[in-house]
């Protein structure tokens, strides 16, 4: 690895570092922001975060195996979320269309919200822009990000993981890695521990 290859990957490790320090934590208030349903109704992310439990799963895409293993681990653990009144909430910058391929794809019985504009994950503080590189780099995978999002901003959201409680986090869990992902065994879990205090 040469001196300017280091430099890049330091640069770009304290940027994540940096965006990931700026996301919401435990006993911020969820901001106002709007989204969209698969049925093209406008949710405000503030509203549906008001009132009971809720978790919010920020994701990068339908187009992303890790991100679709995620979504059908999260379907195991909907039943026992509804039982302890939390409903599920993934978010992503997919347009109306990749949505409902994703909830056709893995049979979800619970909501998927675009945030195509990425004006929620910005300001959840999880927001990123892929350099060009990446995206050319996508393109040969044949993912689009302009196609799936229907916008030409090139962001998405670090993987996130928000349990809400009347309008506050109780629990967040963002990571930089996509690869990585809370387990639906420790997210019900920390329901579990939030219904009981």
């Amino acid at each position: 690895m040469n001196y300017k290859t280091l430099f890049l990957s330091v640069f770009a490790g304290l940027f994540f570092l940096s965006s990931l320090h700026a996301s919401l934590k435990e006993g911020d208030l969820v901001p106002t922001g709007i989204l969209r349903s698969v049925e093209g109704e406008d949710v405000d992310v503030a509203e549906i975060s008001k009132g009971k439990p809720v978790l919010l799963i920020f994701y990068r895409g339908g187009w992303c195996p890790y991100c679709n293993l995620h979504l059908a681990d999260l379907q195991a653990i909907e039943s026992s979320l509804r039982e302890l009144d939390v409903s599920i909430y993934a978010i992503s910058p997919d347009n109306l269309k990749e949505l409902d391929k994703s909830v056709d794809k893995h049979e979800l019985s619970y909501t998927l919200l675009s945030d195509s504009k990425m004006e929620v994950a910005e300001a959840f503080g999880i927001a990123f822009t892929v350099d060009e590189e990446t995206v050319e780099k996508y393109k040969g995978y044949g993912i689009d990000l302009e196609e799936a999002s229907g916008e030409k901003h090139h962001k998405l959201p670090h993987p996130a993981v928000f349990l809400v409680n009347q309008g506050r986090i109780a629990f967040a869990h963002v990571n930089a890695d996509y690869k990585v992902r809370l387990p639906a065994s420790e997210i019900l879990e920390k329901a579990k521990s939030l219904s009981q205090d």
